[in-house]
């Protein structure tokens, strides 16, 4: 049996992060200098993706993060402004997280994912 659910985890996640609308993201997209991490399997990018966003799969991100990784994305740099997203912001909530962990200290998640992304009439790729 197991204490939490996801959802309690997620929940629990977002109380201590920062949580973007799909308009806050956008204004940060166009004053430029943010880095959009699309943390979804490869499978889901099909359903549209935020313009520019670079792709590192929530199951590859720490390795992708890691600077001394051998699978480092350069795109990828503690120091950047960085801002996760997935499909309905779960996921990327608890990325910001783990990115915490690794040193990372301004980063950011959109809240409700590519799905508030969309619902906004935000563009996709």
């Amino acid at each position: 049996m197991i204490n939490t659910t996801a959802a309690e985890l997620v929940q629990v996640a977002k109380r201590g992060i920062e949580n973007l609308t799909p308009d806050q993201v956008q204004a940060e997209i166009i004053t430029g200098g943010v880095t959009i991490v699309d943390v979804r399997d490869a499978s889901e990018l099909a359903n549209g993706c935020i313009p520019g966003a670079i792709h590192a799969s929530r199951g590859m991100l720490e390795f992708y993060a890691d600077p001394l990784s051998p699978y480092h994305k350069a795109e990828l740099d503690p120091d950047n402004r960085i801002i996760l997203n997935c499909a309905s912001g779960g996921r990327s909530a608890l990325a910001v997280h783990t990115l915490r962990s690794l040193g990372y200290k301004n980063v950011a998640h959109l809240d409700g994912g590519i799905n508030a992304w969309q619902a906004a009439g935000q563009p996709v790729t």
